[in-house]
């Protein structure tokens, strides 16, 4: 099965507050594991900019599940490709929340240093999320 990258961007809804968001990467990490899927998640309480990587499969079936959560909205597809190997492999989900350590990489990648990864091409998203990689350790 071909090894896929899918880059998307969501609304959190306004109910979400930070024990959602700890549920979501909970629940998120654990099947991430039993799929064979990892990524990287960079997010304030507005908006989430996550990475996928795994089969396609798996891929697909985690977007559309994502896609049918009420706790996303406007679920956006930036980048989706076919790939020869996993550049967020450490991770069955890591997670870089926005701060002030990371305005300068949202100012490189985009139009501000407010993080609105709407307003980020495909290309940009995936770039700042290499970048914030190197900000952290493996699981």
């Amino acid at each position: 099965m071909f090894l896929t990258r899918l880059i998307y961007v969501s609304t959190l809804c306004e109910s979400c507050d930070a024990k959602a968001l700890d549920d979501i990467l909970d629940i998120s990490r654990d099947h991430n594991k039993q799929s064979h899927l990892t990524g990287l998640l960079s997010h304030n309480q507005k908006y989430f900019l996550q990475c996928i990587e795994g089969s396609r499969d798996a891929v697909n079936h985690t977007y559309n599940h994502i896609l049918n959560d009420h706790r996303h909205n406007n679920v956006t597809i930036l980048y989706y490709k076919e790939i020869d190997s996993r550049q967020f492999g450490d991770w069955s989900m890591g997670d870089i929340p926005q701060s002030s350590l990371t305005e300068l990489l949202n100012l490189q990648f985009s139009a501000s240093n407010q993080f609105n990864p709407y307003e980020m091409s495909g290309e940009s998203a995936y770039q700042m999320l290499l970048e914030l990689k190197q900000n952290l350790p493996s699981e």
